[in-house]
C-alpha cells in the first residue's frame, strides 16, 4: 500500500515568505529627427471606399444588379489617400512608425513579442477619422500613379500621394528595462537603412519593396528638419550616419 503524503502544514509560522520581483516600471522618452532618402509614398483606405463596400454589404445578394461602374476620379483618390489631421498637416500613421520598430528588432535577434510591450510613438496629432498621426515636415505631395495587378488578376491604375521631400520628428516612449536611449537611436537609425515606411517600403509584406520610405538620422550640425527638407541641399547627404547623431534628449516622461 503506498503511502499517504504528508499534509502541508498551514498558518502564519509555516507560510513561505514572498518576495516581490516585479519592479516598477520605468520610462525614458527621446525625440529624433529624421530626413527622407527616398520618396515617401501614402496609402489611406478612402471613405469613399468604404461606404460603397458599407452600400454593397447592405444590399445583400442585389447590390451588383444593374449598377453601372463610375468613372474613376483620379484627383479625389489621391487626396482620399492622404492622412491629413484636424488641423491641417500632412501626416502618416503612428502605428507604422511602431511596427517598423519592432519589425527592426529581427535584424538584432531582440525578440519582437518584448518589443511590443516596450516601445511606442507619441502621436503629434489626429486625422480627421481619428487616427493616430506622425506630423510630416514636407512640402505639397504630388500624384504618383502606379500600374498594379488586382487580387483577380486585372490590371489597374493606382493614384497615391508621394513627397520627394520629407522628414519628420519621432517621439518615441521605451521600457528603460529594455532599452537604453542609444538602443533607441539605433532602431530607428535602422528603420531608416532597413525597414523604412508606409508603401513600397524594403520591409513591405507584399514584395521586396519599390525603393520608397527610407530616411537617415539628422545629423547634429544640420539644424533642424525643417532646415534640411526645404534647403537647398537637400538630398545630397544621403549616407547612412553614425547612429549617436540625429537624437535630442528629452525629459523622461511615462
Amino acid at each position: 500500500m503506498a503511502a499517504r503524503a504528508k499534509p502541508l502544514q498551514t498558518g502564519t509560522a509555516a507560510e513561505v515568505k514572498r518576495e516581490v520581483v516585479i519592479s516598477a516600471p520605468s520610462f525614458g522618452h527621446c525625440q529624433i529627427g529624421i530626413v527622407g532618402t527616398a520618396p515617401l509614398v501614402q496609402h489611406r483606405f478612402s471613405p469613399k471606399a468604404m461606404g460603397i463596400i458599407r452600400e454593397q454589404q447592405e444590399a445583400g445578394s442585389t447590390s451588383r444588379k444593374g449598377k453601372l461602374r463610375e468613372p474613376k476620379d483620379f484627383t479625389a483618390l489621391f487626396h482620399e489617400a492622404r492622412h491629413i489631421s484636424t488641423e491641417g498637416w500632412d501626416g502618416f500613421h503612428a502605428a507604422s512608425l511602431r511596427n517598423a520598430l519592432i519589425s527592426a528588432c529581427r535584424l538584432v535577434n531582440f525578440r519582437m513579442t518584448l518589443a511590443k510591450l516596450s516601445i511606442f510613438v507619441k502621436a503629434d496629432g489626429l486625422g480627421i477619422d481619428g487616427t493616430p498621426l506622425v506630423k510630416l515636415i514636407a512640402p505639397e505631395p504630388e500624384p504618383y500613379e502606379a500600374m498594379v495587378r488586382n487580387a483577380t488578376g486585372v490590371v489597374d491604375i493606382r493614384v497615391r500621394p508621394m513627397w520627394k521631400r520629407w522628414g519628420a520628428n519621432f517621439n518615441i516612449n521605451y521600457d528603460e528595462h529594455q532599452f537604453t536611449e542609444t538602443d533607441v537611436v539605433n532602431l530607428v537609425h535602422r528603420v531608416g537603412l532597413q525597414v523604412g515606411l508606409c508603401e513600397g517600403r524594403p520591409d513591405s509584406k507584399e514584395s521586396a519593396g519599390l525603393g520608397f520610405g527610407t530616411f537617415r538620422l539628422l545629423e547634429g550640425h544640420e539644424g533642424s528638419v525643417e532646415d534640411v527638407v526645404f534647403g537647398d541641399g537637400f538630398g545630397v547627404n544621403i549616407a547612412a550616419n553614425n547612429g549617436n547623431n540625429g537624437r535630442k534628449k528629452l525629459k523622461h516622461a511615462a
